[in-house]
């Protein structure tokens, strides 16, 4: 169970009243520390020798927790369904709103994401600033709304023509492939990007997408050139599923959406599972489950990465989450587009991506849900950049569907130890 938390608040939210856990402004300032991703395990007897890129300048410096809401179990109802399993989120800055995509498969409602308002005037956040306005529902190429468990949309970015682009993990368990399509805000198809053929499920369960474990991540680079998505884990020709003492070689996906194809696939090497479960059998996962484009090109990206272990003790709540934000750079990054499996390849020759430690949110010492969405909003009172971060809460009443606000600085820094 999750602890109580300092102070409980209830506001009405969107002609619904709802309880909330909230902290003032927290003051808590992180120091950004550089970490080198290296390449999945290797035995000693065969050592690695990567040619490392040379450490990049951190650009996101004086990361500020502004506030934090949260809404117990499954407390929040809009347009007669039920809100949870918020896996993303985007910004829509001509409008001040967000929009949050639920990644129920059709299965409690039809597949949908919500518009919202986070009040971010003041110097604090806390539930009385969040306001959900309605639900879209989703509809396939046909007009028809997307039938129970035919998806699993997860990630989410709106692009310069007010269309939203949803990515969906798909299901290798049934031999449901993974899709990066265009919707209106109505929620009608418009268009669909080619998923490479190594991404695509196989019934002898050999190669493409992991189950539950594809395209996690959504998001658009500031000039709307480039879509950006990524694998959770690795493919299954790639390597192994993140454990306690392995790590997992994710594939990050660039698009061009003016040419409407994919550009480039790199390496992200996940964190091993953090904590282990209790008991030591228990369920465990770990993985890249979110990214937000900093640069035009299509090079610098905040990452999140999240960490659960079934019944660990340890954090604050004892909830088995550990999550972890980093800024990660591809600019010496290898393009593996033209390699269909890692398993089969000197991986010596691959660079991965590189990886700056922005946050372990464990030091925050505060409950975590199983946060998995990630968006800039508008500038702060205090005129840093504003950070948003979601949780999904598996429609679970054991959990909580959370907000974090964060402010941070922008403007290249020279990292410490680097001439």
């Amino acid at each position: 169970m999750i602890q109580p938390i300092a102070q409980i608040i209830t506001k009405p939210i969107a002609q619904h009243c709802h309880r909330g856990r909230w902290f003032p402004k927290l003051g808590v300032v992180v120091a950004s520390s550089f970490y080198w991703a290296f390449p999945w395990t290797i035995p000693l007897s065969s050592p690695l020798t990567l040619t490392q890129p040379a450490q990049a300048q951190a650009t996101v410096h004086n990361l500020e927790l502004m506030g934090e809401a949260s809404f117990p179990g499954r407390s929040l109802e809009i347009d007669g369904t039920e809100v949870g399993g918020l896996s993303g989120i985007t910004y829509d800055a001509n409008n001040n709103l967000f929009f949050a995509i639920s990644d129920d498969r059709s299965e409690k409602a039809p597949a949908r994401f919500y518009t919202m308002e986070l009040d971010l005037s003041q110097d604090s956040f806390g539930p009385e600033q969040v306001y959900f306005q309605n639900a879209s529902l989703l509809r396939r190429d046909n007009g028809d709304l997307f039938p129970i468990l035919s998806l699993d949309p997860e990630g989410i970015g709106l692009s310069n023509q007010g269309t939203l682009w949803i990515s969906s993990e798909g299901d290798a368990s049934r031999g449901i492939a993974p899709f990066v399509n265009e919707f209106r805000q109505g929620g009608e198809f418009l268009r669909s990007l080619p998923i490479p053929d190594k991404l695509l499920p196989d019934a002898a369960n050999q190669r493409g997408i992991g189950n539950n474990l594809a395209l996690e991540s959504l998001t658009l680079t500031p000039n709307h050139r480039y879509l950006v998505t990524a694998t959770e884990n690795a493919l299954l020709q790639d390597g192994p599923e993140a454990s306690l003492t392995e790590s997992s070689p994710s594939r990050i996906l660039k698009y061009d959406l003016v040419d409407e194809e994919w550009v480039g696939e790199y390496v992200y090497q996940t964190d091993p599972v953090v904590l282990p479960p209790n008991p030591p059998d228990g369920f465990t996962a770990a993985g890249l489950v979110e990214l937000v484009a900093l640069d035009n090109e299509g090079e610098r990206f905040l990452a999140l990465e999240r960490s659960f272990s079934a019944g660990a003790k340890g954090t604050a709540g004892n909830t088995g989450l550990t999550v972890r934000l980093y800024e990660i750079s591809l600019a010496e990054a290898t393009d593996v587009t033209a390699i269909d499996s890692l398993k089969t390849t000197d991986v010596t020759r691959i660079i991965p991506a590189e990886k700056n430690l922005l946050l372990d949110l464990s030091s925050l010492e505060i409950p975590l849900d199983n946060l998995e969405g990630l968006a800039l909003g508008p500038k702060l009172p205090n005129g840093q950049q504003s950070l948003i971060m979601v949780s999904d809460n598996n429609f679970s009443d054991r959990q909580f569907t959370q907000i974090l606000v964060f402010g941070f600085d922008r403007g290249f820094k020279q990292l410490q130890g680097t001439p």
